[in-house]
């Protein structure tokens, strides 16, 4: 059973474009449907945790708007975080899916039980990943949640949750 998902940003939670303004502010965009599903996961009673390799204020808001508890910004070596974050929860890697788009975050998809990137993710992970449908930013964090709920066979759980 997975207990814990590791999610990337930039190309998985966002679409991966960073915009700023003139006064230098940066602007992500995130989809409600990505953020509906992980307050779902969450209230399950599973973890989830933020795990990416730059550091914004807006990761921050959003973690905290979701309730996300675990936050690593600015990480090089996503796998060591990782590890390190389920030796601290008492969770095996087979209990752990993950999230990713690119190649900072190969090694991390292929420790993991189940590995996911978008469709648009690098063609690099797809020999360590599922290759999901949307892309980044278009729900695709909602599209693996989903596939996980189901491998977890936890759909009436989550449905219960709502309706």
């Amino acid at each position: 059973m997975i207990r814990l998902l590791l999610l990337d940003v930039d190309g998985c939670m966002t679409d991966g474009k960073i915009i700023y303004t003139e006064k230098g502010e940066e602007i992500k965009n995130f989809h409600v449907k990505d953020g509906f599903i992980i307050r779902s996961w969450l209230k399950m009673g599973h973890h989830v945790a933020i795990i990416t390799g730059r550091e914004s204020v807006i990761v921050t808001h959003r973690a905290k708007e979701l309730r996300i508890p675990y936050v690593f910004q600015g990480v090089d070596d996503k796998l060591m975080v990782a590890q390190k974050l389920c030796e601290d929860l008492g969770i095996g890697s087979d209990e752990v899916a993950a999230i990713g788009d690119d190649l900072n975050d190969y090694s991390m998809l292929q420790w993991v039980g189940q590995g996911y990137t978008p469709k648009n993710g690098s063609h690099h992970l797809h020999n360590v990943a599922t290759v999901l449908e949307n892309i980044g930013g278009d729900a695709v964090v909602r599209e693996m949640i989903e596939k996980v709920i189901d491998h977890n066979d936890e759909r009436e759980k989550f449905l219960s949750l709502w309706i």
